[in-house]
């Protein structure tokens, strides 16, 4: 069992300048975690139960950033930097996912 209610793993993986597979680090992931840290740090309510981690690759490298919800599993393709707030306030406050950003397969 975590210690956590919820845990946003945020992809940080950077390719390469050039490389043919587009990579989430390339496309301002450091931004999102960051601006996750920073909503954590503005609700220390939330120390206790929300975890942000920056992780390696995730596996959707087309669809990124990519971030990862636990335990619910909840994947979010193509986050933007000005989709975090809505982020922090639906899911990382409310627990609801963010239906517009969650990933599709297929």
């Amino acid at each position: 069992m975590t210690p956590f209610k919820r845990h946003f793993f945020v992809c940080q993986t950077r390719r390469p300048e050039g490389a043919e597979k587009p990579s989430c680090g390339a496309a301002a992931a450091d931004v999102i975690y960051s601006k996750l840290l920073e909503a954590l740090d503005r609700r220390p309510e939330l120390g206790q139960q929300v975890a942000v981690t920056a992780c390696g690759c995730l596996g959707s490298c087309y669809d990124g950033p990519m971030i990862v919800v636990y335990p619910e599993g909840t994947w979010y393709a193509r986050v933007k930097p000005e989709d975090v707030p809505e982020i922090v306030e639906k899911h990382l406050v409310g627990g609801q996912p963010v239906e517009r950003l969650r990933f599709q397969v297929g």
